[in-house]
């Protein structure tokens, strides 16, 4: 690597397989890796838990003044071979990804203070030294001037299938209907919500990724960091 410190912001619309190219990156340039929508819903989780979500409709109040009480971090399961997500020390890796979490999560997301509250989180986290970073607003917002921005995107249909795929291979219920709506509707709340929209970043590069395979997308991301001497 030529930087000695180099920071990746991957931004792109939900179910488009950001954290898992962010995660092969981070592994190949021995770097962190943060998964900013894993924040997310560890927030709505504890929002669901502790009954502030009602109809769709979040008690933001109550959630903001929770947020003292919220502590996210993250952690390499060596036994599993995978990073692991801790909401106040408790793994909730495989409950952030259920559907419930994911049908409100985006109504959490719209909320100013926790948008703000978070990139505080995630601008601390860059401090520390190299990473990738994946989420809605890592290049506009939280990094705009990160070393390397990516836009993934993908059509619809592709990404309530891969999700639906993901959901079933985990013994998970799915029904593909459901998922493609929840699909639409995240893209139609993170792309007009007034804080922080979903959008790419002037100097982002677009990877639609819909006829793309995982490994032609991580060499197609390595080949842009080479472009711009970032690695060798």
């Amino acid at each position: 690597m030529n930087k000695q410190k180099i920071v990746i912001a991957i931004d792109g619309h939900s179910s488009c397989g950001k954290s898992t190219v962010a995660k092969d990156l981070a592994k190949a340039l021995s770097i962190a890796y943060v998964d900013t929508g894993a924040m997310y819903r560890s927030v709505t989780l504890y929002a669901l838990r502790h009954n502030l979500i009602s109809n769709n409709q979040v008690d933001e109040a109550a959630l903001i003044a929770a947020l003292p009480h919220i502590k996210i971090t993250f952690a390499f399961n060596a036994e599993q071979k995978k990073n692991e997500t801790f909401l106040n020390g408790e793994s909730v890796e495989a409950e952030i990804r259920q559907m419930e979490v994911s049908s409100h999560v985006s109504l959490v997301s719209t909320i100013g203070a926790v948008r703000k509250q978070l990139v505080e989180w995630q601008r601390d986290m860059g401090k520390e030294g190299s990473l990738v970073m994946d989420g809605r607003d890592i290049g506009t917002v939280v990094f705009p001037n990160a070393d390397l921005k990516i836009f993934m995107t993908a059509s619809d249909e592709v990404r309530a299938q891969r999700r639906y795929e993901e959901l079933r291979q985990k013994g998970q219920a799915a029904d593909f209907a459901e998922i493609l709506h929840n699909v639409r509707e995240r893209d139609r709340i993170d792309s007009t919500r007034a804080e922080s929209p979903l959008r790419q970043a002037d100097d982002a590069l677009l990877l639609d990724n819909s006829n793309l395979s995982m490994q032609e997308q991580f060499d197609w991301i390595m080949t842009q960091l080479r472009n711009k001497k970032l690695i060798d």
